[in-house]
């Protein structure tokens, strides 16, 4: 506790009433504690308030999940006031459940609640490690627990995220070892909740079955955040926000071609919020390269900075996604294409690609 947020025993109270009852007064006297807290100073030199900020600028929408961020630095905040005037109740529970569809920016909160939980002292470390099934549970008997043990000790102090986290529990393989690393995930939850926070991530149908069938688990989250999916207006806000980021701009109609991409892909198969509209960026960013080589092949005039940052329309409508002849046509002799990995028609690679396909509708 810092000196700007202890009011002194005899400064005055800034509103009637709220002095402390006389025998909480004796008793934090005896203790030689503060009687009273100043929150807004706290809240000052804690440095929350910058991680706040940093989380409002850097994730478009979301607002119901910031207002629960909010929420959750509140309690802390003041679990904190409580605990320096001999008030706490003990450590309060902090594991927690982020569900929603891929692309949502779960992974970039929990960064953030890292942060908040560090300043705040909940944990030792500003640190997160991400984690799946693989790297939990092993292939062979007495494989999962020293991988299991392994990651726990690297998150010890900070906080552990395991994203998917259904994977670990597979109950038509009999043969399987993920409920080994459920059972030292839950002791550790349990025994170690005072160093190590816990947050479990992935679809929200697939959350629900899986705390339905692991109950030990949803008793020991406090906490469970739904992510909504961005509408089109914010996914075009998240993709000029990338394209800047890589010095690529839009013009008035390949923005509005960009608009248009959006309305038609988000009603397709396998969209992932903000992952797809980077595959998409990436997917035009190869289209404009190729243009512009072939241009330079065919004898055209050396370009300036202004076409090397340019998306066109023409970059953006040669996507699969647009059911026009400009689509089919075939790219310039010179061009190197290849389907993009997230538009419809192109095959599914990975583990990603293939669970996308399960998403529940948005």
């Amino acid at each position: 506790m810092t000196e700007a947020a202890v009011i002194d025993a005899d400064a005055p109270s800034s509103a009637a009433g709220h002095d402390a009852p006389d025998d909480h007064a004796a008793k934090h006297a005896s203790r030689g504690l503060p009687p009273h807290i100043d929150l807004a100073a706290l809240y000052r030199d804690s440095g929350i308030g910058d991680v706040l900020a940093e989380l409002d600028r850097d994730l478009v929408g979301l607002a119901p999940v910031k207002t629960r961020i909010r929420e959750i630095a509140a309690h802390l905040l003041v679990e904190r006031a409580r605990e320096s005037l001999g008030l706490a109740s003990g450590a309060p529970t902090l594991h927690m459940c982020f569900s929603g569809n891929p692309g949502t920016g779960k992974t970039t909160v929990a960064l953030r609640m890292a942060e908040v939980l560090h300043r705040l002292g909940y944990i030792r470390r500003n640190h997160l490690v991400s984690v799946t099934r693989d790297d939990l549970v092993g292939q062979y008997i007495g494989h999962t627990a020293p991988k299991t043990r392994d990651v726990l000790k690297r998150a010890m102090g900070g906080v552990l995220f395991i994203d998917e986290a259904y994977y670990l529990y597979r109950p038509e393989n009999e043969r399987d070892y993920g409920q080994e690393a459920i059972e030292i995930l839950l002791q550790t939850m349990e025994n170690q909740r005072d160093d190590l926070v816990v947050i479990l991530a992935g679809y929200a149908s697939r959350m629900e079955v899986f705390f339905e069938s692991n109950p030990g688990f949803r008793s020991r989250i406090a906490h469970h955040i739904t992510f909504p999916d961005y509408g089109d207006a914010e996914l075009l806000d998240i993709a000029e926000r990338m394209l800047s980021t890589l010095n690529y701009r839009f013009d008035t109609d390949s923005r509005r071609a960009f608009a248009d991409y959006l309305a038609r892909r988000t009603r397709q198969p396998n969209f992932a919020n903000a992952r797809s509209v980077r595959n998409a960026l990436d997917r035009s960013r190869l289209r404009q390269a190729n243009r512009l080589f072939a241009a330079a092949m065919q004898g055209g005039a050396p370009i300036d900075a202004a076409a090397l940052t340019l998306i066109t329309t023409e970059d953006i409508r040669a996507s699969r996604v647009f059911v026009e002849p400009l689509a089919q046509n075939a790219e310039p002799s010179a061009s190197f294409h290849t389907l993009g990995a997230d538009e419809p028609g192109a095959a599914a690679s990975g583990a990603t690609a293939s669970r996308a396909v399960t998403a529940p509708p948005g």
